[in-house]
């Protein structure tokens, strides 16, 4: 008799509702209907290298639909530059490789953001049967309709602004609240349209703070005596990025120290070390109105999957199991409506799905006259 298949599984990357629902549905389907035996990995790719795994059985899967979190742990680390610490880096791939080989792995499931994707390309590259499920509460994951996580942190994105209604309303302030999305503005726009937001600003819309102020005086002079304002972690001012562009040019002719240095900087303004609260501070002086700064973190990442990422994390999970009997790999299970398509990594290893300026939910917050900063 033939030995069972065996599938390997890991999760990457910061952590995302609806990890466990896509471990779960992973599992019970490689199990249930392929009679596949179902390996953990721990912490990630890192756990991957290091060889430190769980089998995982039907008791195993149980009961962790519902949970937040990832029951396998997870770590942030690029495959192919490991870091060795003193500023030294090493190729673990071929390491990775023949732990995948070691245990004789049909296929390796990773489930994870746009670092995990790259990350699952370098592996395909020599030689892994690896295949990914696209996770991230940013949205931002290209060649998929959506992420599991997104619709749960834009929820409790939307419930934190709802409860500042009270207070901005209360002390006639201006509430800024930033968001999650470094490089995107998918939950930013989202929870700011749905939660009434008077101003949003996004990444790729770098904003002029005089336009943000003028919209909130003109709030105040028809009569509202507050404003909301949601804001992505990434968003930037015009001024900034015009300072970007300037620091990437001369990085770019840079050598040693001074390109190092330069390095730092455009990290601090890609970060907005502080950039909220000047924001914040710039607001009030412009305007008059006191204001306040509301940063939710990580918060968003936390707690019980709302049901419409249980169903996406299932439905990509068990999706993820046929591909594998049908042995394809080197894809990530993308969601298409209400089915699921199998796209090359290589064609979306490494592209960040930003919001499209011509995005019906920009129209939709101009249409309302929410200021967008421009």
């Amino acid at each position: 008799m033939t030995a069972p298949r065996t599938v390997g599984i890991l999760t990457a990357g910061g952590d995302s509702p609806g990890l466990n629902a896509a471990i779960r549905a992973v599992g019970k389907s490689a199990q249930r209907a392929y009679g596949m035996h179902v390996i953990g990995f721990h912490d990630g790719f890192l756990g991957l290298m290091q060889n430190r795994f769980t089998r995982l059985s039907s008791d195993d899967l149980s009961g962790i639909l519902t949970r937040g979190g990832t029951i396998l742990g997870t770590s942030r680390v690029k495959v192919d530059k490991m870091d060795l610490g003193e500023g030294r880096t090493l190729d673990m791939t071929p390491v990775m490789r023949e732990v995948v080989e070691k245990h004789e792995l049909e296929a390796l499931v990773c489930l994870g953001g746009d670092g995990t994707m790259r990350n699952a390309l370098k592996l395909a590259e020599i030689g892994v049967r690896v295949l990914t499920i696209p996770k991230t509460i940013d949205n931002d994951v290209a060649g998929t309709d959506i992420t599991f996580g997104f619709d749960t942190a834009m929820t409790i994105a939307t419930e934190a602004v709802d409860r500042l209604h009270s207070t901005a309303h209360s002390h006639h302030r201006i509430m800024v609240v930033e968001l999650m999305g470094h490089t995107a503005g998918w939950l930013a726009l989202g929870a700011g349209i749905a939660a009434g937001a008077d101003v949003i600003l996004i990444p790729e819309i770098p904003y002029d703070v005089e336009a943000v102020a003028s919209s909130i005086a003109a709030r105040r002079a028809a009569g509202s005596s507050f404003s909301i304002v949601a804001v992505a972690e990434g968003a930037i001012s015009r001024q900034d990025a015009v300072r970007h562009a300037e620091l990437v040019e001369r990085k770019d002719a840079a050598t040693g120290e001074e390109r190092a240095e330069l390095k730092r900087q455009i990290k601090d303004l890609e970060r907005r070390v502080d950039g909220t609260a000047t924001l914040a501070s710039e607001l009030s002086e412009m305007t008059g109105l006191e204001s306040r700064v509301t940063i939710l973190g990580h918060v968003q990442r936390g707690g019980t999957p709302s049901p419409a990422d249980r169903l996406l994390a299932t439905r990509l999970g068990s999706a993820c199991a046929d591909y594998i009997a049908d042995g394809v790999h080197g894809v990530m299970v993308a969601s298409r409506g209400d089915t699921t398509e199998p796209v090359p990594l290589k064609e979306i290893a490494g592209v960040v799905k930003t919001v499209p300026l011509d995005h019906a939910w920009l129209s939709t917050a101009r249409h309302l006259g929410i200021a967008l900063g421009d």
